[in-house]
């Protein structure tokens, strides 16, 4: 049906209130610290997934984990959950390094996301 099948999800974002509490509390959780740890975004690798912790997600919109589907043609993919009765809730834009990411809602109104490497 899909002519952009994903890669499946790679990454999972949370929002955070306390950036210090959250990161002790994944690092004991995943038994490693961050690979990366900036005061704006705190991110592990682990088994293949990226597990980011994000400051102040409640005030970008964020209301839970969002789970970041892995596609090699963004708009495309944008393009067909739309079609299929998906929203787009934030346009693709680029977060540093080529990587593009987006968000839509389903019929539902869960959030899901897409992310682009180029």
């Amino acid at each position: 049906m899909a002519d952009s099948a994903t890669q499946g999800i790679k990454t999972v974002l949370h929002p955070v209130s306390d950036i210090t509490a959250a990161k002790a509390v994944y690092t004991a959780l995943l038994g490693f610290p961050p690979q990366t740890d900036e005061s704006y975004y705190v991110g592990f690798e682990a088994e293949g997934q990226h597990i980011g912790l994000v400051p102040g997600g409640a005030d970008q919109g964020m209301t839970g984990p969002v789970a970041y589907w892995q596609v090699e043609d963004i708009e495309a993919k944008l393009a067909e959950v739309t079609a299929a009765g998906g929203t787009v809730k934030d346009k693709p834009r680029n977060v540093g390094g080529g990587r593009l990411v987006a968000t839509f809602t389903d019929p539902d109104g869960n959030v899901l996301g897409v992310l682009q490497d180029s």
